[in-house]
């Protein structure tokens, strides 16, 4: 069976600044750089055939780094902006903090995790998935769906839209979930079609490098 791993990207700038960032493309810091690299040494003896990122290069930092430090910068990779972070409209670029104060924070909690709930010229998360799941099925499951290892470097919010499909989280469920930097989540993708939420392997108990016939997955 398959596995799907899921990553976001390490702090950006913004991130650093509490920012809203969504769609504007900020680099990662050094302590982002770090996660990366320290996220794909722990699955260096998971062995991934292909890799999904988004659009933006914070994303597209992170993967780069984590395969780097895996061992595995040969694994084809395949960008698209449906899997780009949730759109944050008027708020992009705009501190978290003062922002609350402007609009309260009732509102702008609202904004930031209610489901259907809109920021000015932005998305919900409702609309992220809708994007970010068509894309899932269309492109992601496929590859699955023949026996690959799938690694994603993607958003927050992304994932988050993937995880409430997947886990069959309920809004006000999701609207408590938090994804951490380059701290991956890991799916068993079954032949059923359904996924399961599984435990990588202690990659630190395993020598590395390994020859690619010990390691998980295909070669």
């Amino acid at each position: 069976m398959a596995l799907l791993v899921m990553v976001r990207h390490g702090q950006s700038l913004w991130n650093l600044e509490n920012r809203f960032t969504g769609w504007t493309d900020v680099p990662l810091t050094e302590k982002g750089k770090e996660e990366a690299r320290t996220c794909g040494e722990l699955l260096h003896c998971v062995r991934f055939d292909i890799a999904f990122t988004s659009k933006l290069s914070r994303a597209q930092q992170t993967l780069q780094l984590l395969l780097a430090a895996a061992g595995q910068s040969d694994v084809p990779v395949i960008e698209d902006e449906a899997l780009n972070e949730r759109h944050y409209g008027e708020l992009q670029g705009l501190n978290k903090a003062e922002t609350a104060a402007k609009f309260g924070a009732e509102t702008v909690q609202r904004w930031r995790r209610g489901f259907e709930d809109r920021p000015p010229g932005g998305e919900s998360l409702k609309d992220t998935a809708v994007r970010s799941l068509r894309y899932f099925y269309s492109a992601i499951v496929p590859e699955l769906a023949t026996g690959k290892n799938v690694i994603v470097s993607a958003h927050g919010n992304t994932i988050r839209a993937i995880l409430m499909e997947l886990d069959h989280l309920s809004p006000a469920q999701v609207e408590k979930v938090e994804i951490e930097y380059c701290v991956p989540i890991a799916f068993e993708a079954r032949s059923d079609g359904s996924f399961a939420q599984v435990l990588l392997p202690r990659c630190d108990l395993v020598s590395a490098p390994q020859p690619p016939a010990r390691r998980i997955g295909s070669s």
